[in-house]
């Protein structure tokens, strides 16, 4: 069901933007990867949820998530699949703030201490935004498996879990769009 050339267009034509920006990790970049238009539209979310469920197949996880907002919808993708195709896949998000009523917690969703966990992500640069999600998971109780981006800028945040011990994934790279990754 996964078509990689197809993530590649639909990312391509809506995600993909040329000029001057300044990154989540505060890195200053000539492009720009908006995924939340891939991940919200319903071919991309089709694609990606797919993808996903497919790398899943040999040793699958209790659940996947991420960190809060972008992880969500890649979360509700392959959950959703996993629904359909019988699996018993759940999801789980990872807020940047604990709530300040109710549970007062980071974790939120149907998991629990002990369960293996795969971190889902939209573009992975250096890796900030799953390390502190893979942090928070772990502090809950969380076994991470590893980490499943959409898209790796190739800016060493492959390499950061790597070293810290979590296989990381991804569906493309920015080389599957003719851009160089810079030197590290």
């Amino acid at each position: 069901m996964y078509d990689k050339q197809a993530l590649i267009e639909l990312v391509r034509e809506r995600a993909l933007k040329f000029g001057d920006f300044t990154l989540a990790s505060g890195k200053k970049a000539k492009y720009y990867l908006d995924c939340r238009q891939v991940t919200l539209h319903p071919q991309g979310a089709r694609l990606i949820g797919s993808a996903i469920l497919e790398m899943l197949t040999d040793n699958p996880p209790r659940a996947v998530g991420g960190m809060a907002i972008g992880a969500d919808p890649i979360t509700a993708a392959v959950v959703t699949l996993a629904g359909v195709e019988g699996r018993d896949l759940l999801g789980f998000m990872v807020r940047k703030e604990a709530k300040g009523h109710g549970t007062l917690r980071y974790v939120e969703g149907p998991v629990a201490a002990g369960d293996h966990v795969v971190i889902v992500e939209d573009v992975i640069t250096t890796g900030g935004s799953s390390l502190l999600a893979i942090e928070r998971c772990e502090q809950f109780g969380l076994v991470v498996d590893g980490v499943i981006a959409v898209v790796d800028r190739m800016e060493g945040g492959a390499a950061a879990f790597e070293q810290r011990g979590y296989p990381c994934r991804s569906l493309l790279t920015i080389e599957d769009f003719d851009i160089e990754p810079p030197a590290l």
